[in-house]
């Protein structure tokens, strides 16, 4: 299943404001409620759908990372990325985003399909706990955080790991993810 609008709104639980509901909404919306009511996070901490833009053979593609948790100083801690698949089987791709993310690396990623998820140190891409109680509480992150020290990827890393987020996000989803089923994938000037 691809993400596409439902031709409604519904009432955005991180910023009050309403926003177009669509295929993985309902999803997003119930993670960030999870962090917030569940895992203690403060709200204002939590970002949605952020925008990530990369580079590959000069032409600009783009893709939004579903919720993204931030320091008070506007740095990313953890990259959720929610699946409509195998949640194993997006691993690899949520570790590069949050090895990315502008202002980066977080030191922690979450993949899930709101039933099962993995908790990843995107550094290393191990596998750190399995199961819906691996998404960790907001002092079990800051904690985190404060000992994993995320180091900044160097431009050679960069750029092979941009390669690799690229074929599993470009090469595997245009076929049937492109703007005009109204996937997460676009081209400049077609940012879902």
């Amino acid at each position: 299943m691809h993400e596409v609008s439902l031709g409604n709104t519904l009432r955005d639980f991180l910023t009050g404001e309403e926003i177009e509901e669509t295929t993985y909404e309902e999803f997003r919306q119930a993670l960030a409620r999870l962090l917030v009511e569940e895992r203690g996070y403060p709200r204002e901490q939590i970002k949605a759908k952020v925008p990530f833009a990369y580079v590959v053979d000069g032409e600009t593609f783009r893709r939004n990372l579903d919720l993204v948790v931030y320091d008070d100083a506007e740095r990313p801690m953890l990259v959720v990325i929610f699946c409509s698949g195998s949640v194993s089987s997006f691993e690899r791709e949520t570790a590069i985003a949050a090895r990315l993310v502008e202002n980066g690396p977080a030191a922690l990623a979450v993949v899930t399909d709101s039933k099962e998820a993995l908790l990843l140190d995107p550094a290393t891409r191990e596998v750190i706990r399995e199961g819906m109680a691996a998404i960790p509480h907001w002092e079990d992150l800051l904690n985190h955080v404060e000992e994993a020290k995320p180091q900044p990827v160097t431009e050679e890393e960069r750029i092979k790991l941009i390669r690799i987020f690229h074929a599993y996000n470009g090469f595997l989803l245009d076929s049937c993810c492109s703007a005009e089923c109204g996937g997460p994938f676009s081209k400049e000037g077609e940012m879902k």
